[in-house]
């Protein structure tokens, strides 16, 4: 297929990369140099705006920091639906707030655009691996026709009801994964101060019930004082806001998403804004060393 990448940050670059692998013709827009030019010595096209590169594709997929940049690229005046002809298919793996991805939604079809709202879990590894989890918000048969993308970029997709949908289930996941992660922080702690050693706990603890990707993949990295981003402190951050304004709306109590977000924004107020959300155990104590 002919596929568009909007936005060549930590997850959409190696998406791009994965689609070229797959035998993709793929044209890239984006803002550094630095991500653009070896994607262009893969085989990649550069488009000068997102409306140039809805002329020249069947697909294009989004992979941006919020919603106010996804209106921007999709809706604005030079944006995809500019240059959009009827039947374009547009994927964005962003994560925004539900109801700007339904608004979305409604904007394109009225151009005769399927859009399709499938955010992405899995971090920069499962980007760079094309092994990302996809939830997807949007009409079944345009989910059908996207599988070509999403079979180069991700290992499990998961349709989950109309627009909107994904983004709601991206939600629960930012939910269910910022407080396992300070589970994690705090049980390391404990470890730490307990004098056990940091690679057997892990072992230990990950073999059994308390296992999890954290676990097994932050856990190290806390250990060494690695905070190295794979997903920016700041991003789980706007995630939360959105999960916890949904929540609000919803009336659920997110006392535990809550306070994560508090301990994340002590991490934000050192400056480490731009670290990996490993750096969550910063907040509670300095870093265990092995």
């Amino acid at each position: 297929m002919r596929v568009g990448v909007i936005g060549l940050g930590i997850m959409g670059a190696p998406m791009a990369r994965n689609l070229l692998r797959a035998g993709h013709e793929v044209v890239v827009r984006g803002r550094s140099r630095g991500r653009i030019e070896p994607l262009i010595a893969l085989g990649a096209r550069e488009a000068a705006s997102p409306a140039a590169v809805a002329r020249a594709v069947e697909v294009v997929v989004t992979s941006l920091p919020d919603g106010p940049d996804v209106e921007q690229v999709v809706a604005g005046r030079e944006g995809v639906l500019a240059g959009a002809s009827a039947g374009l298919l547009v994927i964005d793996t962003s994560t925004i707030a539900p109801d700007v991805a339904r608004a979305l939604a409604e904007r394109a079809a009225a151009s005769g655009v399927d859009f399709l709202d499938a955010p992405v879990s899995g971090g920069q590894q499962g980007a760079i691996d094309g092994t990302l989890s996809i939830m997807v918000g949007g009409a079944a048969d345009a989910v059908n026709r996207a599988r070509p993308v999403f079979d180069a970029i991700g290992r499990k997709v998961t349709h989950m009801g109309g627009p909107g949908q994904g983004q709601m289930t991206k939600l629960v996941n930012q939910v269910v994964g910022v407080t396992t992660l300070a589970a994690v922080a705090e049980g390391l702690l404990l470890a730490a101060r307990a004098g056990l050693d940091p690679t057997a706990v892990i072992e230990a603890v990950g073999s059994g019930a308390a296992a999890s990707w954290q676990l097994s993949n932050l856990g190290p990295r806390m250990q060494k004082g690695d905070f190295a981003p794979g997903f920016m402190v700041r991003l789980q951050q706007k995630d939360l806001r959105l999960a916890l304004a949904a929540a609000s709306s919803l009336d659920v109590p997110l006392p535990a998403t809550a306070v994560v977000h508090q301990l994340l924004a002590m991490v934000e107020a050192r400056g480490g804004g731009s670290l990996g959300t490993q750096a969550l155990i910063t907040a509670l104590s300095p870093a265990p060393r092995p």
